[in-house]
């Protein structure tokens, strides 16, 4: 393992996604008091944002199995940075529209930092490795709206322009430190434009293993993602917590996970087959999304909190590398992207779901959908996740 890239590739991770961030407990305040956008246009910027990695993940993907990582996270990078500035400047629905389009166009380089990780890491460690991005997502969802939240109090222009400068740092730090990682290309024939390859999308998830891998990682992220903005909104009316209790529960989840993703998997690993640590997981998981409306006070929720994160925080790096594990290795980026995009329409769906099953069907619903998704996850990794599975997706 390259020890150095791996250094470089978390912390250019991690200052980006600081960046964003800050945004993420003011975007919608800055969108209803400073703009006037009504809540169904809220839903609109909040959800193009996934929309627009879904449709451009696998492009930057397959662009850097083609032409390197190196150049694709650099460029990405900068488009991020331009998107904080023009959410800065943004005085119309439409400006904050187009800011979350370029900030989303942006964000589409996730997969092609998981591949660069599975480039500098042996098959062995590629667990650890990609535990090294959620580690990053983590932290920076805990600093970050720390920061936006302090900054905000100085206008919601500032808290942008501090967004756009953590992500101009992590541009430069690509920049000057950053090696290129790719250096068995794909020298193929000409690069095609899709926003989204049908055929290829097909033939993935007919592969044993990846197949499996990818919708399993696709229903988790929607059970999360079910309670994006509804786990709020319990914490607030059900259980009366403050805007503080709300921030120490959401800062708790973020450095468990970011324990687990950033040392501890590397531990569990040793310990237990990946088979093992993905129904753990997700034990883990359906316990804490179904006990949520039930954990009566800040202690109880706390707890059960802690659990739902120990159970994301096995599942993520654990998913990812048998994914790139199972991969060819000219199309890391493609296929990690292809997962990436599938990962960001559930985060389109699962907020629509989760807002109307809370209105319509009552608070406990969203917890209750992601629980049993989970669960359902488990019943898939326990009857199809077997020796014989992974070892059919060895020979082929």
């Amino acid at each position: 393992m390259k020890k150095a890239s791996l250094s470089v590739i978390f912390l250019t991770v991690f200052i980006d996604l600081m960046g964003f961030g800050i945004l993420i407990p003011i975007l919608p305040t800055f969108a209803s008091k400073e703009l006037g956008i009504s809540d169904f246009e809220i839903g609109i910027i909040i959800a193009v944002y996934s929309l627009v990695q879904f449709l451009f993940n696998p492009l930057l993907g397959k662009l850097s199995d083609r032409i390197g990582r190196r150049p694709v996270i650099i460029v990405s990078l900068l488009f991020t940075v331009c998107s904080y500035v023009l959410f800065s400047l943004s005085k119309t629905f439409f400006l904050l529209l187009l800011s979350r389009i370029l900030g989303g166009f942006g964000g589409s380089n996730i997969g092609v930092a998981q591949a660069y990780i599975a480039d500098v890491t042996s098959k062995e460690e590629r667990s650890k490795g990609m535990g090294l991005i959620g580690a990053a997502f983590g932290l920076g969802f805990v600093f970050g709206p720390m920061i936006g939240g302090f900054l905000s109090e100085y206008g919601y222009d500032i808290a942008g322009l501090g967004a756009a400068g953590f992500s101009f740092l992590a541009f430069l730090f690509a920049v000057f430190a950053l090696p290129e990682s790719n250096f068995n290309r794909a020298v193929s024939k000409k690069f095609e434009i899709k926003l989204f390859d049908i055929n290829f999308t097909k033939k993935t998830i007919k592969r044993p293993v990846i197949g499996t891998m990818i919708i399993l990682f696709f229903i988790i992220v929607f059970s999360m993602a079910n309670i994006y903005g509804t786990f709020s909104l319990i914490a607030y009316k059900v259980y009366h917590f403050s805007d503080k209790q709300i921030g120490y529960l959401f800062g708790m989840i973020g450095i468990i996970g970011a324990i687990i993703q950033g040392g501890g998997i590397r531990y569990l690993s040793v310990i237990f087959s990946d088979r093992t640590l993905i129904l753990m997981g997700t034990i883990c998981m359906t316990i804490g999304l179904g006990m949520i409306p039930y954990g009566q006070n800040f202690i109880g929720v706390a707890i059960i909190a802690s659990v739902l994160a120990i159970g994301t925080g096995m599942l993520q790096p654990t998913i990812l590398s048998l994914i790139s594990r199972y991969s060819p290795d000219k199309e890391q980026g493609a296929i990690l992207g292809l997962n990436q995009s599938a990962s960001s329409f559930a985060r389109v769906l699962g907020p629509l779901w989760g807002g109307f099953s809370y209105d319509f069907l009552g608070y406990e619903a969203p917890f209750l959908t992601g629980a049993f998704f989970t669960l359902l996850t488990f019943l898939i990794a326990l009857i199809l996740l077997n020796s014989q599975h992974l070892e059919q997706a060895a020979e082929t």
